[in-house]
């Protein structure tokens, strides 16, 4: 351990950081749409990721004493431009090791690509989901990983939701981007697999005032059912307003885009009935998480327990490594995910920080029983939900 930490500190004094002085600042980066189709959304997530940070450098565990600094930055989730501007600013100025982020997928994809792959620095994503991005993991060199699993498996379980359900047929409405292109294939042809058939898999663009042509589109297709792979804040919920009017589809089916509390807020009672699914766990983890976070956030919040994870492991690994630099830790994230090693949940990363300065290994479950598999992804749980007087209650995990 001794050689290890005074190589940290070699690599340290190189590279111009101040690690072995102790009480020093390590700055991690959280890029997601602070504005945009899923604002809603991203309070939660990038509050998820602080705790993680707070608790790691309320613990004084991290590289000698080393305190975290998240810096906060708005992908606006659709501009790929304002999202690798963001993420220059964060590596070239604010000087941050490491990113909690992106968070949509065409966003994320252009950070990865653009940005931190030319600089070196580990990405993790708690919500890009795109099944595109698992090809983009195999030319990484090792920096991208993401705790929110592929949309080729959320397809898969809307599939299964769907059949237990009775409904054999439906029409499909995505938003036109990576993540709603993505997700809709999966599904329409995990469906079709499964013996379902979609009558129509139509686009559907963000920011318009009027989605009736949509709409009237879709109802001529037919269904008992109307998928919504879109954005509460954004195309999704116009889509759902435009059909309830015209009395056009009265339930839908909404994957995790399409879950949060702006859903209830916008449509409440009108859409009972409607089911949908998004990243989410019961195991043990997850209570610890809703316990640690109290009352200051929702934490139940789609994709806010995948934050904290993708904070946490980011830390882990620094401290596997005995350093801050990308390129030292990225090769350790894997290492701390998985087992062989102790358990480690929510609320017990001080714990863990001490287990990797003795020497021992680590398996960190977090809040979202977190599996790396494959490229550095998640292996995958969700919260089945259904809408019942007006509000989102959870009816199983899959």
């Amino acid at each position: 351990m001794k050689k290890m930490l005074a190589a940290s500190v070699a690599s340290a004094f190189l590279a111009g950081t101040a690690l072995a002085s102790g009480h020093s600042e390590i700055r991690i980066g959280i890029i997601v749409g602070l504005t945009g189709p899923i604002e809603s959304l991203t309070p939660q997530m990038a509050a998820g990721a602080e705790l993680a940070m707070k608790e790691v450098s309320d613990s004084g565990l991290l590289l000698d004493g080393s305190t975290v600094t998240p810096v906060r930055g708005d992908s606006t989730c659709i501009d790929s431009g304002a999202a690798t501007s963001v993420a220059e600013q964060q590596i070239t100025s604010d000087g941050v090791k490491a990113i909690v982020g992106g968070d949509c997928s065409g966003v994320t994809g252009a950070i990865l690509e653009n940005v931190a792959l030319p600089n070196g620095i580990v990405m993790v994503s708690p919500s890009a989901t795109s099944p595109g991005l698992s090809h983009l993991n195999n030319e990484d060199n090792g920096l991208f990983f993401r705790t929110a699993p592929s949309d080729a498996r959320q397809g898969v379980v809307m599939t299964e939701v769907l059949m237990e359900l009775g409904i054999n047929e439906v029409a499909v409405t995505y938003t036109n981007n990576d993540y709603g292109k993505g997700l809709a294939d999966s599904f329409q042809t995990a469906f079709e697999a499964a013996g379902g058939t979609v009558t129509i898999n139509a686009a559907h663009e963000d920011g318009k005032g009027d989605y009736s042509a949509e709409v009237g589109a879709l109802a001529s297709a037919g269904g008992q059912r109307l998928v919504v792979a879109g954005y509460v804040d954004q195309g999704g919920s116009g889509i759902i307003r435009a059909a309830l009017d015209s009395g056009a589809f009265d339930t839908f089916h909404l994957p995790d885009g399409m879950i949060g509390e702006a859903l209830t807020d916008n449509f409440g009672s009108e859409i009972d009935g409607s089911t949908g699914q998004h990243p989410g766990t019961d195991s043990p983890g997850a209570a610890k998480y809703f316990e640690l976070a109290g009352d200051a956030f929702d934490a139940t919040s789609p994709f806010s327990a995948e934050s904290y994870d993708a904070a946490a492991l980011i830390m882990l690994a620094m401290q596997a490594a005995g350093s801050a630099e990308s390129a030292d830790f990225k090769d350790k994230i894997m290492d701390v995910a998985n087992a062989p090693g102790e358990e480690i949940l929510p609320g017990e990363l001080a714990k863990a920080l001490q287990i990797l300065a003795d020497g021992g290994d680590v398996d960190y479950v977090g809040a979202s029983a977190v599996e790396l598999i494959g490229p550095g992804e998640s292996a995958g749980n969700y919260r089945q939900v259904e809408v019942k007087g007006g509000s989102i209650e959870t009816v199983k995990y899959r």
